[in-house]
């Protein structure tokens, strides 16, 4: 009885041990030393996106949020089509905040990108680009967030179409996203930019928090939009991995 039990014991303690060596602690695989959470949470004060052509209430138009391709057209993925291998990406954000200024509709330029990468070198190919204007800080206000002029039409900082299409083409970026309620600016009316970026297989991401909580390069960033069958858009949880 006594060696029977000594076996057993002997064979958990190895079996504890490979497990161990195949399956060694995250932080010894990633190198990261914390998790920032860049979404808002829903709840009855979120806010509603109306631009574009999302007037309803549902709940997927709620809080921090996806494109996918397919929204653009037919035949492009759909939200639980994109690969997963896209959903985690060295993260690049582009800080502009202080940029904005009195400039409501600011278009974040190439010349943006390139003061970017003259401080921290080329953006890594294949990354997910997030756009900081500090816009998040009117989050909690539906009236200062949306921006609206007396015709009712947003105002907003956004993406240039020459920047998307040089983040698009001249660096692989798998998704870009920003913390207004679209990349393309509030004034914008055929909207550029998001015909063009989802058109290229490139997914958005729309109301994000807490960047200024992550550095604006080294991170790594996950997405996790809510799987939703044959979706062109919908929630998304987005975390960053900050070493």
């Amino acid at each position: 009885m006594k060696t029977r039990t000594l076996i057993a014991g002997y064979v958990l303690a190895l079996a504890l041990f490979l497990f161990a060596e195949r399956h060694p602690s995250s932080s010894s695989l990633t190198g990261f030393h914390a998790v920032v959470d860049l979404t808002h949470s829903i709840d009855a004060r979120a806010v509603v996106n109306q631009t574009n052509d999302r007037s309803s209430s549902s709940p997927e138009q709620f809080g921090t949020r996806m494109d996918a391709p397919a929204r653009f057209a037919r035949g492009l993925w759909t939200v639980d089509q994109i690969p997963t291998e896209r959903l985690l990406a060295p993260l690049v954000v582009l800080d502009v905040s202080t940029n904005i200024g009195n400039s409501s509709d600011y278009q974040i330029s190439v010349e943006d990108i390139a003061r970017w990468e003259q401080a921290h070198n080329q953006i890594p190919l294949g990354s997910v680009v997030i756009a900081r204007t500090g816009w998040d800080s009117r989050w909690r206000s539906v009236k200062d967030y949306r921006n609206a002029d007396s015709q009712g039409v947003p105002h907003f900082p956004g993406y240039s179409p020459d920047a998307a299409k040089f983040l698009v083409e001249g660096r692989n970026a798998l998704g870009l996203g920003i913390d207004t309620l679209s990349i393309d600016h509030g004034g914008s009316r055929d909207f550029p930019v998001r015909q063009y970026t989802l058109a290229h297989s490139v997914y958005e991401l729309e109301n994000v928090a807490n960047l200024e909580r992550v550095p604006a390069a080294g991170g790594m960033v996950v997405v996790a939009p809510i799987k939703l069958q044959s979706g062109s858009s919908g929630p998304v949880r987005i975390l960053a991995l900050v070493k």
